[in-house]
């Protein structure tokens, strides 16, 4: 590029909303009013104000569907008439431009600039005139245009720019590393000559330099091979080096550079490697989700910002659902080694041309726009995978002449037909590089946890908490597949936020992969609204749903509770990030993971599932350096069968390492010890086998739990010193950590029930109510084990998936059970009754068999003064108060009921010492309620 007219700053503007402008040729004005680019018309504040209340995603306060008009003067005067002179807008909508009235030509990329030839306006002072449309979209555009996520917002972000080119010039620059022979093809267009003489020159970021090297081309080949030296600097997640090569065409001025990585992105097996060496994807997704702006960034430090903040909690790897980032994005994942998938913004179904259904013009945009992708990106060496879109349908066939046209195209990337395509009914395509799903049959299940439309629930949801659970046996089974005989079938299937009925092959037993496997938005682990978050919302989106949820909760009586509810539901989701994590982390044949996600999506009903908030900002739920202990390059994995221990039991680990980081292994240890109220208890040290790399188990952690007459708290620590070199995201250890609950040993005859007299204290246990009726009558203590409550909620130990308004309504337009949707426990742990029962604040594991055998009993007909000692958390929709242990004074006596059947579980050492703990507490003169209630204020018919 020879020189470069900015054209950032003022220019003139028209709201076009009942799009006539073509029609009425306001491509010959100036507009009516004035704004400044790059912006949207919401940043902008452009039209009306919009008064909505969003309440299952942020709102746009400036909302505009439309046309919108901008204008611009550009003196051309001064440049030579034989120049090639291109009109860059580097991310917009659908664009119509005219110059001095003249029609110049349209382009409807969403992912990619929108570039015109304005060649022929060499020498004039021209007026520009550009119409945007975010409305009649040639696909509906996935996260790209959703409300959802960004916004549909309309305007022109990032470049805007005249761009002037000497008559011969190059352009296009494509670069494919070979690291086997340490050089860069090249490939371009040559522009304005049938042959050149050209030359070749650069160096790496890591000042590795590249000698000027000599070319002759001609312009029905184009390409060149440009040796780098021996020492050659390899692209990857550890040492991201850049190369930046500049070319001259000689008698020219006009000099083009391209910067590229080396690197080899492969896969084989059932592996992903990276230069040869074995990788893992720690992933996330990405919606493109900007509250502020309620537009994507289009600057290179705001990328580096927000990149770098999920490399800090050790993330390597960003799939973008159903939408491209702009070049910034892959610029700073270049500069911080992050493995990026773009998708095409579809979310739908691929048809051949045979279908009834088939949409021609949607399909040819979309293939034309993912080769749009390929050009624009392709260089970036981050851009490591490419997805043609999120849960398709269709035509296999269709599918796979896509890619296979893809691969064709551009072999720097792997390439799958989309994710999570066919949900229940998966399969691999021949021209698949890797597979991306949830299940690899109805019942083998590769993430932990699902929407009870989309059922069976995974193990973090129905087991009890473990971190044995392996998807190994799962991909790879050890007996053959069976296949069902139903052959073809319609069924009906969760699809986007709706439903769909779709033709399958139910005889399909399940895959059997031979690629690599990467499980699909795993987690969606819901957590309780964070009100404070509002203040926060000071731009384009504002979150009046979260005002709505707080309103809701107002009306409930419990606001004063909204602060516990958030750090209670969110504690247990970061828990069960970590146990989905693990699984994943110590499975052989799993070769990376696609967390959904590790900040809040802001729309779908509003689902709350991340560590950070929507602006990326941590919710303080947990410490990156610790999500770091089991999300990272390097993680020490104890496989323990159960959090719940007894006095005097031999507890045994093994102790699994997953090892990724470039530098060799040696002479290292890894020191584990249990600790219990602040005293090591147990201690020992694991030999790492020199050059250790990959994942394996090391050892085992064994101790014998020590005699405690009461339940206490036990924390296995492991850690691994010096092992990264020092940088700004990781520390340079690696340390991981498992809270475990000793209780003493159970008796084999416990019962619960009847009548219990302690020195001068008398205490009945029933479930009898019209028992209870009468001893309260009398005065007495009672301890009350409801059979049957006026209104209640199942006990569900795991919190809600995704976001309940929104699975709630598929739910019930597929006749499915509708999920309980709750958030887990706030606990009173400090009160009384739970003395000899060791827990904390938040549902941990020794609570799980309680509360999935008990009933949460609905007690809004409670005083808003009056909370449950445990309390279930309901989600923001609903809203009630549950509780499954809370006392108060009824009639004449003091009530303390408590909703678990213990009978049914009474043989664990954890329920045993619950029902102990809080029979004391009923003996004890302590047991006196406050709150004087009636039974139907209890929840008790």
């Amino acid at each position: 590029m020879f020189t470069e007219i900015n054209l950032s700053g003022e220019w003139g503007f028209y709201l076009d909303k009942d799009m006539s402008g073509i029609e009425s040729a306001l491509f010959n004005t100036y507009g009516n009013d004035t704004i400044s680019l790059p912006s949207t018309t919401s940043i902008a504040q452009k039209g009306k104000p919009n008064p909505e209340r969003e309440i299952g995603c942020l709102t746009d306060s400036f909302k505009f569907e439309g046309f919108a008009w901008f204008f611009k003067n550009i003196d051309l005067s001064g440049i030579p008439t034989d120049s090639y002179i291109e009109f860059f807008m580097e991310r917009t909508r659908l664009s119509k431009v005219w110059i001095n009235g003249s029609f110049v030509g349209e382009c409807d990329s969403l992912c990619t600039p929108h570039i015109y030839d304005i060649s022929a306006f060499a020498g004039e002072n021209v007026t520009l005139a550009v119409c945007i449309s975010n409305v009649g979209y040639p696909t509906k555009g996935g996260h790209l245009t959703s409300q959802d996520t960004q916004s549909n917002w309309n305007g022109i972000t990032g470049e805007i720019s005249v761009r002037i080119y000497r008559k011969i010039h190059i352009s296009n620059i494509q670069a494919y590393p070979d690291i086997n022979s340490k050089s860069v093809k090249l490939t371009f267009d040559l522009i304005g000559a049938d042959k050149a003489d050209i030359s070749v020159w650069g160096a790496s970021s890591d000042s590795h330099i590249v000698d000027r090297q000599y070319f002759s081309v001609a312009k029905d080949n184009p390409s060149v091979t440009v040796m780098l030296g021996e020492d050659v600097s390899l692209w990857s997640e550890h040492n991201p080096a850049l190369y930046t090569l500049k070319i001259a065409v000689q008698g020219s001025d006009d000099i083009t550079q391209v910067s590229f990585g080396m690197r080899s992105f492969t896969a084989q097996g059932l592996n992903f490697l990276i230069n040869g060496n074995k990788t893992f994807l720690r992933g996330k997704h990405d919606g493109l989700i900007f509250p502020i702006t309620g537009a994507t960034p289009t600057d290179v430090d705001e990328w580096l910002r927000i990149l770098g903040i999920a490399k800090s909690w050790g993330i390597n790897h960003y799939r973008f659902h159903t939408c491209c980032p702009p070049d910034s994005a892959f610029t700073a994942a270049d500069m911080l080694g992050i493995y990026m998938q773009p998708e095409l913004p579809f979310w739908g179904t691929i048809t051949s041309e045979t279908d009834e259904n088939h949409n021609e013009a949607e399909q040819l945009f979309l293939i034309e726009e993912g080769r749009r992708m390929l050009k624009f990106y392709g260089n970036h060496p981050s851009f490591v995978m490419m997805s043609l879109g999120n849960e398709l349908w269709g035509s296999t066939e269709k599918m796979s002449a896509i890619l296979a046209e893809y691969h064709t195209l551009d072999n720097r990337h792997l390439y799958t037909q989309g994710s999570n395509n066919f949900q229940f009914w998966p399969n691999i395509l021949p021209e698949d590089d890797f597979f991306s799903g949830v299940r690899l049959s109805r019942d083998r299940l590769i993430r932990g946890s699902y929407g009870m439309c989309d059922a069976p629930l995974g193990f973090v949801q129905t087991d009890e908490p473990n971190t044995v659970h392996s998807y190994d046996k799962l991909i790879i089974p050890e007996t053959e597949l069976e296949s069902s005989a139903e052959g073809a079938q319609e069924i009906e299937i969760q699809y986007g936020t709706g439903v769909k009925k779709v033709k399958v092959n139910s005889a399909i037993s399940g895959l059997i992969p031979s690629k690599p496997v990467v499980t699909h938005e795993v987690g969606q682990y819901c957590v309780y609204p964070d009100f404070k978050e509002i203040d926060k919302y000071t731009g384009v989106l504002k979150a009046r749903n979260f005002e709505i949820f707080r309103e809701k909760l107002k009306q409930k009586g419990m606001l004063h509770l909204a602060d516990k509810f958030f750090r209670a539901s969110g504690r247990l989701s970061a828990e069960c990030y970590k146990l989905e994590i693990e699984s994943a982390m110590r499975s052989q044949n799993i070769a990376g993971f696609q967390l959904l996600d590790l900040q809040d999506f802001s729309g779908q009903g509003t689902a709350l599932v991340g560590m950070l908030d929507a602006c990326m900002d941590s919710k303080n739920l947990i410490a990156p350096q610790h999500w770091c202990g089991f999300c990272s390059d390097a993680v020490l994995l104890a496989e323990i069968e159960s959090f719940v221990l007894t006095s005097g039991q031999l507890f045994t680990a093994p102790v699994l390492f997953r090892y990724l980081i470039p530098e060799k292994l040696t002479d290292k240890s890894v020191l584990w010890k249990a600790v219990c109220n602040n005293e090591i208890i147990a201690c020992g040290e694991i030999s790492v086998p020199d050059n250790f790399y990959g994942l394996g188990k090391i050892g085992e952690v064994s101790f014998t739990v020590p005699d405690f007459s009461s339940a206490v708290n036990i924390k296995l620590i492991l850690t691994i010193d010096n092992i990264r070199p020092e940088n700004d995201y990781t520390p340079p250890y690696s340390e991981n950590s498992y809270s475990m609950w000793a209780y003493p040993k159970p008796c084999d005859n416990f019962e619960f029930t009847g009548k219990s007299v302690c020195s001068d204290s008398t205490v009945y246990i029933s479930n009898d109510i019209a028992q209870v009726k009468k001893l309260l009558q009398q005065g007495e203590k009672i301890i009350y084990l409801p059979c049957e409550l006026s209104q209640s909620i199942k006990g569900f130990y795991c919190t809600d998936f995704w976001c309940y308004p929104m699975f709630r309504t598929i739910s019930e337009s597929m006749n499915k059970p509708v999920a309980v949707g709750t958030l887990g426990l706030l606990i009173d742990n400090t009160h009384p009754s739970l003395d000899g029962f060791a827990c904390e604040e938040f549902s941990t594991p020794q609570w799980f068999h309680i509360v999935n055998h008990s009933d949460c009993a609905v007690l809004d007909d409670s005083p808003e003064s009056f909370a449950p000692i445990v309390q279930m958390i309901d989600n923001f929709e609903r809203n009630h108060k549950l509780g499954i242990l809370y006392e108060a004074s009824v009639d004449n006596g003091a009530l303390l009921v408590c909703t678990c059947r213990i009978s049914e579980i009474s043989h664990r050492p954890e329920v045993q010492a619950f029902a102990s703990s809080i029979l004391r507490y009923a003996h004890s003169d302590n047991f006196r309620p406050e709150n004087k209630l009636t039974l139907s204020q209890l929840g008790i018919g």
